[in-house]
């Protein structure tokens, strides 16, 4: 709270400063001018004066005769004076009306004084959205305005038969003529192409037209209509050509993987400081302006964390001269999952029970009549129970609400926003993610060289949920449904006062609330603030700015996991009695802080001489990261109380570790009459993980480009409209990657005490603890050889682009080849041998190489016609890995070589068998002559699968499978996206559409084979499976089926033991990620309040997809090959947008 208070305070300072001046036309003729001009033209020395001054001068420039030539100078005179002496000689005279200075010919001069007349109007979105900060100017003229907050504007003309000027950075420009009238509504549309946007690029700012990267952006327009989860992630499917993405997990708070060109995990830049993934997903959207993605060598200016590509995220801030505006963002929503593999009911299980029995063994313990009580399903104990319905609760909620308010004056802007986002889970109400965000960004003017800064961004994180057992507390609710039995029911005798004994009791779910299993809570409390300072030498063109960032994360995590009873009902007693329950107490806690100051000192330049623009930046930049971390586990004695005991306690774990990272940064950028275009850029890096001999990496990189469509012998040839711009491009560089699964200070001998971590090996492993001399001694090892021959990972990319626009700017476009190859990977010199009796081998070295390559398009079509809006884009990517080389490869034959060699061989194959059919009756698989089980097929039945034999050995083994399908867990290799957007009298459609393919899942376990864990049966296997007429009937006929006939949980049978094209899925899937309607209420309708906008909507996401999974009951992003992953919601939400 003393944050947010001291930020009313500044806040109320400054709108007081931004907002005490006034339009007087006394104040406007006071202020003080310095300045000074040689033989430049009355038009160039008034725009100049209107800069420095903040007014605008109105004239005919024939009357004025704008083209003479004067000379003046001022040093601190008051603008009145200065007109007056530099107006009298010209036979001028002037007016002032507001901000507004009038000319017109003196008297007697022999011409008349300018009538003006006023003209006002309200500029809009497609939306109906007042747009502020449009340029309105008279076409011909310097004549201007600006519109207001909520994007109206007055401005003086000369001409009732003028032409206005209509532009805004995004939008199309738009001409009007007056013809005589004196009031105007616009309404803009988004430009396909606006090659006067500003993009963030890596420790800066660049205009579009003058890119030579690979950098696609996109602004808080392009994801303000995903309401699809907690996290900004899921705002990015098919929006930026190049950002592959996969939503494999869909519980509150949870987040996408995000790959740039499936290069890796990228580095995130929030307002100019590197930060990792989790600040990145938990920014409020709405806070987001713009992201960034540098997706070849332009991410080589962030060094060593780059060469997987950068994120760059800028967040919101006011604008100079705009008045105060305060909006709100509120929207609530309801979530269901997509889909899950549904399974059968209890008289379905017992049927495919008896089938499995008689398949195996020939005979089953169930009779005709005990089925046909199960088929009945009334009776006692014949009862059929629905494990999903009891566990998944429709319609869990979601609200979001943004209140935030921006303005500024000529010195001061600001933005200050505040986010409250809460998300249940399905699984129940006690599952949620909570999340506070605050965001305040503050800018201030303190002389005509000298700019401060300010922002702050925190949140409060929480997750809430009770204590389940096992490491995923979400875990245990899937597994459930389909480890579960229709026959087994949660409570004895369904009383809800006492649980169930069903001898796996972690899956009863009646069990996992906070009241009987206990409770698991995680706060996170994050706060970065970042001071700047701009300063504008005396030297034209030079700029110095420095920042220091702070930021600060602690976590607090506590669980507890209680004991509790089960019970099993006596019928002839009628008696509840306790048959088992969790003696497993369990309590944790952990206390952990992430501190990371960053320092950076940059020097700009820029100028401008002729035709020829000159650019360069140097920049240090110091980043410290102080991780300390305490964690405790205890066994305690009761569930009542929280503390935790030392004579409870059984572990402590202490961590207290630094990271340091230095960097050196010179850029220089070269621009001859905006055709012709150069970038050069070197960052010379050390990180803390290597040995001082291998700490230091340097990474280059240069682009270039060309505007083809600003030479003469194009436009000569080609008409404008049809094609206004062509640019070609392209870029080489190298890149740097220290995060090569090393641990820190792994060059440094040096001891494991108390455990082993999960850097060293898969899980965390406690070493023994021994009793010496009545005191308990913890156990010791050392960590092996110091690791001192191991650097960086280095990435060298080549892309090759051209950027478009035809049909006078209506269709725009990119096009892009990329070719990164990495060297360095690890790897093990095989032929460097040490004793055995040594204990350990040597480490890794730099030996290895990897190369991704692949392209990317991207089309974008927007237009107007008879007020209707609409847009539409597209965008494909295609991107996947290949290994190149090893040390030293070695094999011990051509079939060795096959099976085990990964050089020169596309990355993440899937191998497996190729099915090739079923058998269709006894007598074929008596008569065939390959032994497909590897038991002389003594195991098949008719439906079981048939393996091809590859080698033509007659025995299906190792040999006999090749690749099949491409990586599982991975993201797709192909992405692609679709846009639409239409608006028409107040009302927009927009649809957002993803896509992927190119990536397998893996059908195992409960995907695969029936009655798993002796659990439930999926209903795709019972509803269409070979089973003989009669199930008790092992002699009666056969029915053909899609999947195998009946086992009973046999994992070992040769239909499930093997990875096949039975079972693999190579997943292609299209998206609907959102679809919104909106209605923005009218003019008349608000204008007796003080709402300056009000806007509706209606929206879903993941309304629906389109795949090939859909039949097994499973999400097309889906993860887990079990088909247990905690699948993606679908989303219906209702919002306001208000702006007052």
């Amino acid at each position: 709270m003393r944050i947010s208070i001291y930020q009313l305070i500044l806040l109320t300072i400054f709108t007081q400063i931004a907002f005490a001046t006034t339009g007087k036309a006394q104040e406007v003729l006071d202020k003080k001018i310095t300045f000074q001009a040689r033989q430049e033209t009355v038009n160039q020395v008034l725009t100049a004066l209107g800069k420095l001054a903040n007014v605008k001068f109105l004239y005919s420039s024939t009357i004025i005769q704008s083209d003479r030539r004067i000379s003046v100078s001022a040093d601190d005179q008051q603008l009145g004076a200065l007109l007056d002496s530099l107006l009298a000689p010209l036979q001028l005279t002037y007016e002032v009306s507001g901000r507004q200075i009038v000319l017109s010919r003196a008297a007697g001069s022999g011409a008349t004084k300018v009538t003006t007349i006023t003209v006002s109007g309200h500029v809009v979105d497609e939306k109906g959205t007042g747009l502020p900060g449009v340029t309105v100017k008279v076409k011909g003229s310097s004549n201007g305005t600006t519109t207001d907050a909520n994007g109206h504007f007055q401005l003086n003309v000369a001409d009732g038969n003028a032409t206005l000027v209509f532009s805004y950075v995004g939008y199309t420009n738009q001409e009007i003529a007056l013809e005589g009238r004196t009031t105007l509504n616009v309404s803009l549309a988004a430009s396909a192409n606006s090659l006067n946007d500003v993009v963030v690029v890596g420790y800066g700012q660049q205009k579009k037209s003058s890119l030579t990267g690979a950098i696609a952006a996109i602004s808080a327009k392009d994801i303000e209509n995903a309401h699809g989860g907690a996290t900004v992630s899921t705002a990015l499917a098919g929006k930026i050509p190049g950002v592959t993405f996969r939503m494999s997990d869909g519980r509150p708070g949870a987040s996408a993987d995000i790959n740039i060109r499936n290069m890796g995990n990228p580095l995130y830049v929030i307002d100019g400081i590197q930060q990792d993934a989790g600040q990145f997903n938990n920014i409020s959207p709405n806070d987001i302006e713009s992201i960034t993605v540098l997706k070849d060598a332009s991410a080589a200016i962030y060094g060593v964390r780059a060469a997987n590509g950068v994120v760059v995220v800028t967040t919101k801030k006011g604008k100079l001269g705009a008045p105060n505006r305060f909006n709100v963002d509120a929207y609530t929503g309801w979530q269901n999952w997509t889909r899950f593999p549904k399974v059968t009911n209890a008289y379905e299980w017992q049927e495919a029970k008896v089938e499995a029995d008689v398949n195996t063994t020939g005979v089953t313990t169930m009779t005709p009549d005990e089925l046909a009580k199960w088929k009945k399903g009334t009776d006692a104990g014949y009862k059929s129970f629905d494990w999903y319905k009891f566990i998944v609760k429709p319609n869990a909620p979601l609200y979001s609400a943004n209140l935030n308010t921006s303005g500024g004056s000529d010195k001061i802007n600001y933005y200050v926003s505040g986010t409250y986002l809460k998300q249940y889970s399905v699984l129940g109400r006690e599952f949620t993610f909570d999340r506070a965000n605050f965001q305040s960004n503050i800018d201030a003017k303190v002389n005509k060289r000298l700019k401060l800064g300010m922002q702050l961004n925190g949140r409060l994180e929480t997750r809430d949920q009770p204590g389940v057992p096992g490491t995923d507390d979400y875990w245990e609710a899937r597994f459930a449904i389909l480890r579960n039995t229709p026959m087994e029911r949660p409570y004895a005798n369904d009383n809800p006062n006492y649980p169930n004994n069903i001898n796996h009791n972690t899956e009863n779910w009646a069990l996992q609330t906070k009241k009987l299993s206990g409770y698991w809570h995680s706060d996170w409390r994050v706060l970065q603030a970042n001071v700047t300072g701009d300063y504008e030498t005396p030297l034209k063109g030079l700029f110095l700015r420095g920042m220091f960032s702070y930021y600060y994360a602690n976590q607090i995590l506590n669980g507890h996991e209680y004991t509790y009873n089960v019970y099993t009902y006596d019928p002839t007693t009628q008696q509840y009695n306790i048959s088992g329950g969790s003696s497993n107490p369990w309590r944790e806690r952990t206390n952990e802080y992430v501190i990371s100051p960053v320092t950076q000192v940059q020097l700009n330049y820029n100028r401008t001489f002729g035709k020829h623009t000159l650019g360069a930046t140097a920049l240090n930049e110091r980043i410290e990261r102080h991780h300390i971390s305490n964690y405790t586990h205890a066994v305690p004695t009761n569930n009542e109380l929280p503390l935790i005991f030392f004579s409870d306690m059984d572990t402590y774990t202490d961590v207290d570790a630094y990271e340091n990272r230095i960097g050196y940064v010179g850029r220089v950028t070269y621009n001859y009459d905006n055709k012709y275009y150069f970038e050069a850029s070197a960052r010379r890096d050390a990180s803390y993980k290597f040995d001082p001999s291998k700490r230091w990496g340097t990474f280059p990189s240069v682009s270039g480009g060309w505007r083809i469509s600003q030479e003469p012998f194009f436009n000569n040839h080609v008409n404008a409209k049809a094609m206004s711009e062509l640019k070609i491009r392209a870029s080489y560089g190298t890149l740097g990657d220290d995060d090569i699964g090393l641990r820190d200070y792994a060059y440094l001998p040096g001891y494991y005490y108390g455990f082993l971590p999960q850097s060293a090996y898969t899980t965390d492993t406690y070493l023994s603890s021994v009793i010496l001399g009545g005191q308990t001694v913890k156990g010791a090892r050392n960590t092996g050889v110091p690791i001192t021959r191991l650097s960086w990972f280095t990435s060298k990319i080549l892309d090759l682009g051209a950027d478009f626009s035809l049909l006078n700017d209506k269709l725009s476009g990119t096009i892009d080849y990329f070719n990164r190859k990495r060297t360095g990977l690890r790897g093990a010199k095989y032929d460097v041998l040490v004793p055995s009796e040594l204990g350990y081998s040597l480490p890794d070295e730099n030996v290895s190489s990897d190369q991704v390559r692949g392209g990317e398009v991207a089309l974008s079509f927007r237009d107007t016609k008879n007020g209707f809006t609409y847009s539409i884009g597209g965008n494909f990517s295609y991107a996947r890995q290949k290994f190149l080389d090893s040390y030293k490869p070695k094999f011990g034959s051509s079939l060795d070589h096959y099976f085990s060699s990964g050089e020169q061989r596309n990355s993440n194959l899937f191998w497996g068998y190729e099915a090739i059919g079923q058998f269709q009756s006894q007598d074929e698989i008596n008569n065939y002559t390959i032994n497909n089980d590897g038991q002389n097929n003594k195991t098949m039945l008719p439906g079981d699968i048939k393996y091809k034999d590859i080698n033509k050995d007659g025995v299906i083994d190792n040999q006999d499978t090749r690749p099949i399908g491409y990586g599982t867990g991975k993201t797709p290799i192909m992405n692609f996206g679709i846009n639409l957007s239409f608006a028409y009298k107040g009302f927009d459609l927009v649809a957002n559409f993803s896509g992927g393919a190119m990536y397998s899942f893996n059908r195992n376990y409960e995907m695969r084979w029936p009655f798993q864990n002796g659990g439930a049966l999926q209903k795709i296997f019972y509803d269409d499976h070979w089973h003989r007429e009669d199930p008790f009937n092992p002699n009666s006929k056969w029915i053909a089926g899609k999947y195998p006939a009946m086992r009973f949980n046999d994992g070992g049978n040769s239909n499930y033991n093997k990875n096949s094209t039975f079972w693999l899925v190579n997943v292609k899937y299209l998206r609907c990620r959102t679809l919104e309607l909106g209605y923005s209420l009218s003019k008349p309708l608000l204008e007796r309040s003080r709402i300056s906008r009000a806007r509706i909507y209606v929206n879903a996401y993941n309304l629906f997809s389109i795949d090939n999974t859909h039949q097994y009951g499973v999400d097309a992003e889906i993860y887990d090959d079990n088909g247990l992953t905690y699948p993606q919601s679908k989303f219906v939400n209702v919002g306001v947008n208000l702006s007052f």
